[in-house]
C-alpha cells in the first residue's frame, strides 16, 4: 500500500501537538514568519530514523534559521521523544503525533493503518501556509537531505 501524501499547492493543514520538552507547536505559528520542513518519520530509536535525524542534527543551520523551521513529527509520546533528542544530541522540536494517535500523520496522508505508524513524509510548506513540496518514502528508504535544500533554496 503506497501512500502518498498531500499534493503539492495544497494548503497545509494546520495542528497543534506537543514536542519532546511538552511545548505546544502550531505549524500556524511560523504564517508569514518562517518556511516549515514537515517530516515525519516512523519511531524514535530505529535506524533509518535516527540516520535521518542525526544527518538534520550535523546540518541544522540549513533547516533552522531566521527564514525556515525543521518540525519532525513520530507518532512516539513526548515522552520517548525526550529522551531520543537528549540521546542523539538533537536540538530542533522532535513533535509527537501520539494521540489522538497519528491524527496529524493522518491528515497529511502518511500514516500507515497497518503498521501504526508515519511513513517518511517531508512536506516543504512555505510562509503562506502552502505545501509546495513533497517526498513519500516507504519505511526502509532514507531521504535524501539535497533535495530539502534544493527546495527550500526555491522559495
Amino acid at each position: 500500500m503506497a501512500l502518498d501524501g498531500i499534493a503539492a499547492g495544497t494548503k497545509a493543514p494546520d495542528f497543534e501537538l506537543k514536542d519532546n520538552h511538552g511545548r505546544t507547536v502550531r505549524l500556524s505559528d511560523f504564517r508569514g514568519e518562517k518556511n516549515v520542513v514537515l517530516l515525519f518519520y516512523p519511531f524514535a530509536f530505529t535506524g533509518v530514523c535516527t540516520g535521518e535525524l542525526c544527518a538534520l542534527r550535523d546540518e541544522l543551520p540549513k533547516f533552522v534559521n531566521d527564514d525556515t523551521q525543521l518540525l519532525a513529527v513520530s507518532n512516539d509520546s513526548m515522552h520517548t521523544l525526550r529522551v531520543f533528542a537528549d540521546q542523539e544530541g538533537l536540538e530542533y522540536p522532535l513533535v509527537s503525533d501520539f494521540w489522538p494517535h497519528g491524527e496529524v500523520s493522518r491528515a497529511y496522508g502518511v500514516f500507515d493503518e497497518e503498521k501504526g505508524c508515519a511513513v517518511r513524509g517531508t512536506f516543504i510548506i512555505d510562509k503562506e501556509g502552502v505545501v509546495r513540496w513533497t517526498v513519500v518514502n516507504d519505511l526502509p528508504d532514507a531521504r535524501d537531505l539535497n533535495e530539502y535544500v534544493e527546495a527550500l533554496e526555491t522559495l
